[in-house]
């Protein structure tokens, strides 16, 4: 499985490619730059560079590319897991359409989850910067006419899915680009955008917050969330250290829709959430009851990659409600 890393290894061989590359569990600092690497299997990565790994992206039998961005206390291991299991769900659904692509930033690896929770949240702010780097490097080589001739584009659509603590991830890592690269304007890059279960303010998708430039650079921007997702609950009472009482947008949706950008989409997913991931109700993205088989809110997710469109059957339609497939 390729994935890119701003976790440090416990050895760095830069600027030279980390044939053993190795995660340093232990340190949740965000590296200045990223890595590119390939997962052989548990425990055995090797570092290929990005140059090879958009070539062997571009190169690809799949037609779509999704970034898959992780959530809090997630280490390695457990993220590639996640990823496995929708990409195996997706080839079922549709050979050859979605390749999975897991972005690993540097959670904690202490004990207590209060203390994860705000190291988690600061390392999450850190790697923003490098994948904002990771960002303008893919539009270089996308404009280079060596690695993308007239006639040899890449034609690959790329779609972004942050789970919890990746929303944040995500809305800096725009921030950041904007700021440092992107001066005149995001450039429309994401053909959709899932947030599901996320855990950033509620306000965050309105005009002139900075989870703006999420719309600004999506086709389609896609919010699975849930009132009883108890580690949001958690997320709620952790942030009262900040004096952020607002609710999270994986609890509520958008706080009001009327000030969401026109291609933002809300979806309810209160009857599934917890039947799919019990008892917290946060991970209900993938499976349904049976690991394996895919649940509602993965159908959705599969859907509106493969059609481009939210509710195809009403291109008017802002809001929904996804119920549990009858037996």
């Amino acid at each position: 499985m390729l994935f890119i890393t701003t976790r440090l290894p416990t050895h760095n061989t830069e600027p030279e490619l980390n044939p053993n590359f190795m995660f340093d569990l232990e340190n949740n600092a965000s590296s200045r730059g990223f890595f590119c690497c390939v997962r052989h299997d548990r425990g055995k990565y090797q570092e290929i560079g990005s140059k090879a790994m958009l070539g062997e992206i571009k190169n690809s039998r799949y037609r779509q590319v999704l970034l898959y961005i992780h959530g809090f206390s997630n280490l390695p291991e457990t993220v590639f897991a996640a990823a496995e299991e929708f990409q195996m769900l997706a080839n079922k659904r549709k050979k050859d359409e979605v390749l999975v692509v897991p972005l690993i930033w540097p959670c904690d690896n202490d004990m207590g989850i209060v203390k994860d929770y705000w190291d988690d949240q600061k390392s999450a702010d850190q790697s923003a910067f490098a994948f904002g780097r990771m960002l303008q490097k893919f539009m270089a080589w996308r404009g280079n006419e060596q690695e993308n001739p007239e006639d040899d584009p890449c034609l690959k659509r790329i779609n972004v899915l942050a789970h919890s603590m990746g929303n944040r991830v995500f809305r800096e890592t725009l921030v950041n680009w904007r700021k440092y690269e992107q001066a005149n304007g995001l450039p429309l890059l994401f053909r959709n955008s899932f947030l599901i279960a996320a855990d950033i303010l509620n306000e965050s998708l309105h005009k002139g917050q900075p989870g703006e430039l999420i719309s600004h650079s999506s086709r389609n921007v896609v919010v699975y969330y849930a009132s009883d997702d108890l580690a949001l609950r958690a997320s709620k009472v952790a942030n009262l250290k900040n004096a952020e009482a607002s609710r999270r947008l994986g609890h509520t949706g958008p706080e009001d829709m009327d000030l969401t950008p026109k291609n933002v989409y809300a979806i309810d997913c209160d009857e599934v959430n917890t039947a799919y991931d019990p008892p917290k109700g946060h991970s209900y993205f993938r499976s349904g009851k049976k690991f394996g088989t895919p649940g509602v809110v993965f159908d959705h997710i599969m859907s509106t990659m493969l059609t481009g469109r939210v509710f195809p059957s009403d291109e008017s339609r802002k809001t929904s409600i996804l119920r549990l497939q009858k037996a």
